[in-house]
């Protein structure tokens, strides 16, 4: 990975193709906004390869980031996370989740990289 400065923020030339980051929503992916799209995809990536080792495949998830809390006193760090994913499947049982659930958060390597600074807490619903 290489970044370059640009006018507005920073551009990242990455294997996939270019990013834009900037500061400001109208330049560019926000950092904040990577991190929490970090946390949320690696989640359902994982949350996705555990439903189909217990066959009980997805064919559908949906990942909601119901909310983020930043400190403004302490650089606006983020402290909280919320996710809310939505999981279809005729073979899901939801009994079963929170055991998959508690799997996704040790497995995943994004909520891994934070846990000791950021609460990054799950709900879901499957329909």
């Amino acid at each position: 990975m290489q970044f370059s400065m640009t006018e507005h923020g920073f551009q990242g030339d990455l294997p996939f193709g270019k990013i834009e980051v900037s500061a400001k929503d109208e330049h560019g992916f926000r950092p904040f906004q990577l991190l929490v799209s970090s946390i949320a995809v690696c989640s359902g990536g994982v949350l996705r390869n555990i439903l189909e080792k217990m066959r009980m495949p997805a064919t559908h998830i949906s990942i909601e980031v119901k909310e983020v809390q930043r400190n403004e006193n302490e650089a606006n760090r983020i402290e909280n996370i919320h996710l809310h994913f939505i999981l279809e499947g005729e073979k899901i049982q939801e009994a079963k989740l929170p055991r998959v659930f508690e799997l996704v958060k040790s497995n995943c390597s994004m909520v891994q990289s934070v846990i000791q600074s950021i609460d990054v807490h799950e709900t879901y619903e499957v329909k």
